[in-house]
């Protein structure tokens, strides 16, 4: 199999050398999928060359962008409790093949701030789908692929089904994530319970105190990565980079209500029912899809994606991961990246 930091020099990152196509590596990828043998290797890159910021919506966004200014965009979302560097080797392989790659920090995270000290810390899922279609806004981007897993499948999910005309084509990892309140008052299989208990600590007072403590945060978000990826060997410097941005002011708030909204333990705003209410109806996603099954992630549900596929009624393809755990774009950059070529050429096939 190719390693990343092989495929990174065959690109000559930073180097000026001319992009390459990703056929080869994504044919390897996927017989190392086929086979079992792990995808991930040790990360060639730890971070972006710089940051900027644009006024969207009620944020002030901070985002990575790397790649051509005038290609074809796409929108890298991250999850929980994860940050912009979960795209870290993912955006250099998508810029050496021409695309403008905009990461940006969620709400709550990194340097991404409320410009209003009034502005409810919202988390609900309309929310934080909003602040995507006002940072294309900001960034004058009318239509992009959209990438994510975790918080970030849910937002590129609710783009996509919502907003078609401004997705050209969804990657998204466990399928559809769309939050459905009334189905999450159900009690699930003790096996599926087990993995969501940070869910349910944040529903208490000595949850929401720990997220407040930078200590018991580091440690709490700790824990989850090394549960829910058990077969990456990342180290301390990986982990310390990301957590830098839970340091947000707002990001206890944020993390708290997303969890306790999802369990309707919290209300949301009434300027979001609507949407809301389209959101509980479970709409269908037409545009060009690839979904991803990270085979190690607790989260994935059994099926190979059979539980979801109804939700997809476009061009579609369904991926499983073996070996790969819930950081899908960083255990697994290439794959990724992969798919959001893919996914942007599905109409082609």
């Amino acid at each position: 199999m190719i390693s990343r930091r092989s495929f990174g020099r065959a690109l000559g990152f930073g180097t000026g050398a001319a992009a390459v196509s990703l056929a080869g590596l994504g044919s390897a990828q996927t017989a190392s999928a086929a086979s079992g043998a792990p995808l991930g290797t040790p990360a060639a890159h730890t971070g972006f060359p710089r940051l900027k910021q644009v006024r969207a919506g009620l944020l002030d966004v901070g985002y990575a962008e790397v790649g051509p200014a005038h290609g074809p965009a796409v929108i890298c979302l991250h999850g929980w409790p994860y940050d912009i560097h979960s795209y870290v080797d993912v955006a250099p392989l998508l810029a050496a093949q021409g695309y403008r790659v905009i990461v940006p920090y969620l709400r709550g995270h990194g340097t991404t701030r409320f410009r209003s000290a009034r502005t409810f810390r919202n988390a609900q899922q309309s929310a934080i789908a909003l602040d995507v279609i006002a940072l294309m806004d900001a960034l004058k981007i009318e239509k992009a692929v959209l990438a994510g897993f975790d918080w970030g499948s849910r937002t590129a999910d609710i783009v996509a089904a919502l907003w078609p005309e401004r997705c050209k084509a969804l990657v998204s990892v466990s399928g559809y994530l769309v939050t459905n309140r009334e189905a999450n008052l159900n009690p699930l299989a003790a096996k599926a319970e087990y993995a969501w208990w940070y869910q349910y600590y944040f529903a208490t007072e000595r949850g929401r105190l720990a997220m407040q403590d930078k200590d018991l945060r580091r440690g709490l978000t700790r824990l989850v990565w090394d549960t829910v990826s058990p077969t990456w060997d990342f180290d301390d410097a990986t982990f310390e980079r990301t957590a830098a941005a839970f340091d947000n002011p707002d990001y206890a708030a944020v993390v708290i209500h997303n969890y306790r909204w999802r369990l309707s333990l919290a209300d949301g705003e009434r300027r979001y029912d609507a949407l809301e209410k389209r959101l509980a109806a479970r709409p269908v996603i037409g545009v060009p899809t690839i979904t991803l099954d990270a085979e190690r992630d607790p989260f994935t549900a059994p099926g190979d994606g059979a539980s979801y596929r109804d939700r997809f009624t476009g061009a579609y393809e369904h991926r499983t991961l073996a070996g790969i755990g819930h950081n899908v774009p960083q255990e697994a950059p290439a794959a990724f990246a992969q798919a959001v070529i893919d996914a942007d050429h599905l109409l082609g096939k």
